[in-house]
């Protein structure tokens, strides 16, 4: 199975199969071992503050750990040895968890779609280190975060 094959099933699973993901509407819309890309639109059950109609801070957090972690992911696909099975795949991820991950709200969260992206900075055999930032469509900066991550 090729990589860039193996990034788009797991993008197709994350998006459809992860209950939370499906209920705040995160659509990871681009992946590898470089760089991600998270997705979602304003609804109205994600506000945080209903006098300024802002979106809720866990749901910036929630989406910033999310495009952090998918590309760590990333970085375990690519250390990944041929042949890669859907069973070395699994075994691959299963330890992949949030460590740590630091939020740092600039702006209020107003916009009609977010987009949430996110770089490696450092990737090792244990432990990856993410940058992530979420913007509105319009380009507004409304948070940045680090993210690290146990990938092994």
């Amino acid at each position: 199975m090729e990589k860039a094959q193996i990034y788009k099933l797991l993008a197709e699973f994350w998006n459809n199969d992860m209950p939370f993901n499906k209920l705040v509407g995160f659509n990871i819309t681009r992946f590898d071992n470089e760089d991600s890309e998270v997705r979602f639109h304003w609804q109205d059950q994600l506000v945080g503050n209903p006098m300024q109609k802002i979106l809720h801070g866990g749901v910036t957090a929630a989406v910033l750990d999310l495009v952090g972690g998918v590309v760590a992911a990333g970085n375990i696909i690519e250390q990944l040895d041929d042949p890669i099975t859907p069973q070395v795949i699994q075994h691959s991820l299963r330890n992949l968890s949030t460590i740590d991950l630091r939020t740092d709200f600039l702006r209020p969260g107003r916009g009609e779609e977010f987009i949430a992206t996110a770089r490696i900075i450092r990737s090792g055999s244990k432990v990856a280190v993410t940058r992530m930032e979420l913007h509105n469509e319009l380009g507004v900066h409304i948070a940045f975060g680090t993210g690290t991550y146990m990938v092994g």
